[in-house]
């Protein structure tokens, strides 16, 4: 999920490694008598020949072995950033799933080392700085602000190190940003909504974090559909912090307040406001969320008694992230901007997917587009495993 908590946290830095161990190859030598100055006795030139040819094998073991060794550091020379201010949120955690996996499956990345913590463009800053500082040839960030990180970003490239933006987008020269469309994010699931209320009802807009880039895109996007809708009411607007738990307190809330609330758009904080509606013993309304795994349960689940629509939001991007940085760090070209376009699923219109999506062995909050073709190379295995190389 976009956005990042408030309060301080000592930055978490986690390494991941690889070893490789070359076995030694020790010719097997026929042995020749010595003479007294300890030269090799040749006694015929059959003998002579049989000698060089021995040391011509070892010579090219040798050079294999070498070979080798080498063609394996060229495979995986590159160290992988990650910086990330939002901890304890299962769509964050997947994106850095993400990033480790596409970096295992790329045999180009050595190590990849995570700064992970909550807290707002202060923090990231010094995150970010101490990546630089331990080396990094890439940092793949999630930012807190479009603008904030701008002169640490330009510290990077002046080294000399890739820096990707993803989810949301920076301004600083030079940085690759790789995005969901945010502003589309908003506006596909309102008008959805809206259409869904044939225009007219009192609707409740559950945001993220106020000046969080992702926020303030989706926000717009929001708006603009309810231009084209002059019928619908925004009766509350609430801040979820993308955390599940207090957007389930809040619409719990609101709907014991007694405000009427007929339906709710949410920037992906989605299962547990549809929670609130069975808690507070209130018939189901449409409700606008993310692609979770339990909202596309409950979709699948409670259809045609509660109708909901997931608005794709892959958090998965990481990895593209990822792919974007190997890519250039192996002196390829890529985009300097790659946005993805999110999709709205229904179960009227999509069943089908939805129910391909969905698992039940994935965590609620587990985002469910697992790849992003064509830049996620990595299996499903490599990314639920979450270990990196």
């Amino acid at each position: 999920m976009p956005g990042h908590c408030v309060g301080p946290r000592k930055a978490r830095y986690e390494k991941g490694e690889t070893h490789s161990t070359l076995g030694r190859y020790t010719p097997q030598v026929s042995r020749f008598p010595i003479n007294e100055e300890g030269q090799l006795k040749l006694k015929s030139k059959g003998v002579r020949l049989g000698v060089a040819l021995v040391a011509l094998v070892a010579i090219a073991v040798t050079a294999a072995v070498t070979a080798s060794a080498h063609t394996g550091k060229a495979q995986a020379k590159y160290v992988i950033g990650v910086s990330n201010t939002l901890v304890g949120n299962g769509w964050r955690e997947e994106m850095i799933c993400a990033v480790k996996a596409q970096a295992l499956a790329s045999g180009k990345v050595s190590k990849v080392i995570v700064a992970d913590r909550n807290g707002g463009p202060a923090e990231q800053a010094a995150d970010l700085r101490n990546l630089i500082s331990a080396g990094v040839n890439a940092i793949v960030v999630n930012p807190s602000s479009p603008t904030a990180l701008n002169p640490v970003i330009a510290q990077a490239r002046a080294r000399g190190i890739k820096v990707v933006a993803v989810d949301s987008t920076v301004t600083a020269p030079g940085a690759t940003n790789v995005t969901n469309d945010q502003e589309a994010y908003g506006y596909l699931g309102a008008v959805w909504l809206f259409k869904k209320l044939h225009g007219k009802g009192n609707v409740v807009e559950m945001r993220g974090i106020a000046g969080v880039p992702a926020d303030t895109d989706r926000h717009h996007g929001f708006t603009r559909a309810l231009k084209r809708y002059p019928g619908i009411k925004v009766v509350k607007q609430t801040f979820t912090g993308w955390s599940f738990a207090p957007g389930g307190k809040q619409m719990l809330d609101i709907l014991n307040s007694g405000v009427q609330v007929d339906g709710v758009w949410t920037s992906g904080i989605d299962y547990t406001v549809v929670n609130a509606f069975k808690t507070a013993g209130k018939p189901y309304v449409p409700v606008v969320g993310a692609d979770n795994n339990q909202f596309l349960k409950q979709m699948l689940a409670l259809y045609p008694k509660f109708e909901g629509a997931a608005v794709t939001n892959p958090a998965t991007i990481g990895g593209v992230g990822a792919a974007v940085a190997i890519q250039q760090l192996s002196g390829g070209t890529t985009p300097h901007k790659i946005v993805l376009t999110p999709a709205v699923w229904d179960v009227a219109s999509t069943k089908a997917t939805i129910k391909a999506n969905y698992s039940p062995k994935r965590a609620p909050t587990y985002s469910a587009r697992l790849q992003v073709k064509p830049w996620t190379t990595y299996t499903a295995a490599q990314l639920t495993s979450c270990k990196g190389p």
